[in-house]
């Protein structure tokens, strides 16, 4: 298939459906539930835990059906800046995408620290003697690494990725099949009195808690969405690539969850001191296969949450790209590398934020990093999309979906609630932090550089509204042809449905 060039930001389109798919399994799996399985535990107080991970992954299919519909049909550089600034310019300018990249460019590195954060604590495994400051030379390291491998044409980036995504595969699998064959049904369905008591608002604290790290985990199926002008036949490969990569890694959690908790005490989780606590698949694997089993897997872990961090970082690199270039972002991040064709500036920031982020974790408590990281994000990202694609389907009827949500607008509900529940618990589950307040003061420090941007810019409310509907009336990346302003549109099963239908 000939490449296509996006014309609106100069993108070529490279990356096909197992590569789509391949990133955003790495970005979802990585480190992360390597590191927050004793943290589930506790929350929840035993190994009904695995209750956390289910509800994550309704959350995330239900969110990812969201992503799955805005990406077909905006598959633009940036992700949720796109699909921010078409549905809400029609009121509102600017402010909302330009609140999105505002937030975006702290809530994304930050969210990649914790992956190097993850690489620490493994390596801690192979390296016990390995001190608080040799562990943070050895984060800064890898951070420049990654920043260094990301500096080439996409098209070797995806080919790499497929690699480490085997890599990822590999180390998940080999710690489900060591604790599957050690697995003792009695370790892992024993549940401590009232475990599931309803009533108890203990229960519902550690179910927002749980929520909160299970969508932490899951994070990542949105990544290809944020690469959408470098996607080829983005109305196909962005809703299969979300919906394969959701459901894979739901197989491989819960197996990886229940299979660790059939061969380690859950209590051992909640011991600081534990080599469960800090480093819970090699554990695993040394109880079933011995030490230089769990040395060997660790390694493979190591590469795996390198992996997670990499497509992180490819992805949300790409969201101040399109920002700038609509000039609705600092101005110097439209800028592409002359010769690789990725957004410099962009990487470079968020590689150091990322840095930033990485030594702030190591010194303070993950599972707050985790709550302040998602309340930032829930409040203009997820909340604001659940709400983009109504608006949509209302201001763009004519808009060409290649792919629209199913029972609309049932995942849209159920994604709301789930946010609401993850954003009105956080202050509960990080006492003493503030993460509520934190979100809303950040987001309130977004809107007055707005304020004081627009003005300079003569943007809204300093001057006129500048609606732009590019992808309702430009061409079809699919096939070339017309996309949109025709009156008709294709429906999920391939049928044509009228295109002023609201849903």
């Amino acid at each position: 298939m000939p490449e296509l060039l996006d014309e609106r930001v100069g993108f070529v389109r490279r990356i096909g459906l197992f590569q789509a798919t391949a990133i955003n399994m790495s970005q979802m799996c990585g480190i992360g539930p390597f590191v927050t399985i004793p943290l589930m535990v506790a929350a929840f107080g035993g190994p009904q835990a695995v209750t956390g991970f289910l509800a994550g992954a309704v959350l995330a299919l239900a969110d990812g059906l969201i992503w799955a519909e805005l990406g077909a049909s905006l598959p633009g550089a940036g992700g949720s800046y796109v699909y921010l600034r078409q549905a809400f310019q029609y009121r509102t300018g600017k402010l909302m995408p330009f609140l999105f990249v505002w937030t975006a460019m702290l809530f994304i590195p930050l969210g990649m620290s914790t992956g190097v954060i993850g690489f620490v604590q493994y390596l801690g495994y192979l390296w016990p003697d390995m001190t608080s400051g040799q562990g943070d030379l050895v984060g800064i390291g890898v951070t420049v690494g990654i920043v260094v491998l990301l500096w080439r044409r996409v098209e070797n980036i995806a080919k790499l990725t497929v690699v480490l995504w085997t890599v990822m595969i590999t180390s998940v699998l080999l710690v489900i099949v060591a604790a599957f064959t050690h697995f003792s049904p009695e370790r892992a369905f024993t549940y401590p009195a009232h475990a599931f008591e309803l009533t108890s608002s203990h229960f519902w604290t550690g179910f927002a808690a749980g929520l909160t790290i299970g969508i932490y985990d899951y994070l990542g199926y949105n990544t290809i969405a944020y690469m959408g002008a470098e996607i080829r036949q983005p109305g196909r490969t962005i809703p299969r690539a979300i919906l394969f990569a959701i459901l894979g890694i739901m197989t491989i959690y819960l197996l990886l969850q229940i299979g660790t908790l059939g061969i380690v005490n859950w209590q051992e989780m909640l011991d600081p001191h534990s080599t469960a606590s800090s480093s819970v698949a090699s554990a695993v694997l040394e109880r079933a296969w011995g030490k230089g089993a769990a040395g060997t897997v660790t390694v493979l872990i190591l590469i795996t949450a390198v992996a997670s961090v990499f497509t992180g970082l490819l992805g949300g690199s790409r969201v101040p790209y399109d920002a700038a270039r609509e000039r609705v972002f600092f101005r110097p991040y439209g800028t592409l590398h002359p010769r690789h064709r990725f957004p410099v500036l962009g990487l470079l920031t968020m590689g150091t934020v990322m840095a930033a982020g990485f030594l702030l974790g190591r010194h303070t408590d993950l599972a707050t990093i985790i709550q302040l990281l998602t309340t930032v994000m829930v409040i203009v990202q997820a909340l604001a999309q659940v709400a983009a694609v109504t608006v949509l389907r209302r201001r763009q009827p004519g808009l060409h979906r290649p792919y629209r949500m199913w029972l609309y607008p049932l995942p849209s509900v159920v994604a709301l609630i789930g946010w609401l529940v993850i954003y009105g618990y956080a202050d509960r589950n990080a006492p003493g932090r503030h993460p509520i307040e934190w979100s809303l003061a950040w987001v309130g420090a977004g809107v007055v550089a707005f304020l004081v941007w627009a003005r300079y810019e003569k943007e809204w409310p300093f001057g006129p509204k500048r609606i732009t509907e590019e992808y309702l009336h430009g061409s079809d990346p699919d096939t070339g042809g017309r996309a949109g302003g025709e009156g008709w549109e294709k429906g999920a099963g391939g049928t044509a449905v009228g295109a002023t239908d609201p849903g």
